[in-house]
């Protein structure tokens, strides 16, 4: 199964008592799908508060979105967790609910090694039939899963893809040793170009939530050789790639992108603690940003 070149890892809507907001998730649902061209859509992954959803909230989210996209793009789950056994349900509740495919990140603070990875995702694999995407993101997790242990875990019939966000140098590997029909997202806008140069498929995305359509140019280009297109099309989104983690100081996804979509008119609300919304300057920033 494709799921396209350009996934957005999508916000969770919440109302004034953190609640999750049904009406605007449809509402965001639509404009990620017609406006910023998503090809699918995360739900419930770490940009959609994932740590702070109960399994009801993330159940009802699969199949609201499910329901809400009716075909017009795939939707993948984010089910995966630091617990096995809780991985492997959450992922059972994805299928029942109709998602086409589950994302599912390392281990995080518990620290296995390589061997432990490689036997919680085999778990998780074997236990649904739908297609799995990896997630490696070392600087939130405190773990690596190797170029190795990636190849190894892609011998498995339905691990169909990996998202990462290690180095070029372990993106190499993987892509150069991967089995056919294997696929490496990228995981961090702001490196998308080296990455589809080295061979990548595409892009799980934050910034999509408010350049999509700029960024489906931008990959485009870069695939079909026009080198200075995707060089223009990259300096023209870059700083908006590192503006919503960086304005002006680091902050925690998602809270620029969530509060950028309320300045396009889609009121997503704010994060749950223990994350913070925006200080002043960091709003001036955004604004000016998105000006």
């Amino acid at each position: 199964m494709s799921f396209g070149r350009l996934i957005t890892a999508m916000v969770t809507p919440f109302n004034e008592q953190l609640e999750i907001d049904w009406e605007v998730t449809g509402r965001l649902v639509d404009y990620l799908i017609e406006e910023q061209k998503s090809d699918s859509l995360v739900v419930s992954g770490t940009t959609g508060e994932s740590p702070t959803l109960t399994d009801d909230e993330k159940e009802a989210l699969f199949r609201f979105t499910v329901q809400r996209a009716a075909g017009r793009c795939k939707i993948i789950a984010g089910t995966g967790s630091n617990d096995t056994a809780h991985s492997i349900h959450l992922t059972r509740i994805a299928e029942q609910a109709g998602v086409d495919g589950i994302l599912l990140v390392t281990p995080y603070y518990n620290k296995p090694n390589q061997e432990g990875m490689y036997r919680h995702f085999k778990a998780i694999a074997e236990s649904t039939s739908l297609p799995v995407i990896l997630y490696n993101v070392p600087g939130r997790t405190g773990v690596n899963l190797s170029a190795a242990t990636t190849l190894r875990l892609a011998e498995l019939p339905n691990v169909a893809a990996t998202k990462e966000c290690s180095t070029l140098d372990q993106m190499t590997e993987i892509i150069k040793d991967a089995p056919e029909g294997f696929l490496l997202y990228c995981g961090d806008d702001a490196v998308n170009l080296p990455v589809l140069s080295i061979g990548g498929y595409g892009l799980i995305s934050v910034a999509s939530h408010v350049i999509g359509a700029e960024m489906k140019e931008l990959i485009a280009a870069a695939l079909e050789g026009r080198r200075e297109d995707a060089v223009r099309l990259n300096n023209r989104c870059f700083p908006v790639f590192k503006g919503l983690f960086q304005c002006p100081h680091p902050v925690p996804n998602p809270v620029a992108v969530k509060y950028a979509l309320t300045l396009k008119g889609l009121p997503v609300g704010d994060v749950r603690p223990p994350l913070a919304g925006p200080s002043e300057e960091e709003a001036a920033f955004i604004r000016k940003l998105l000006g």
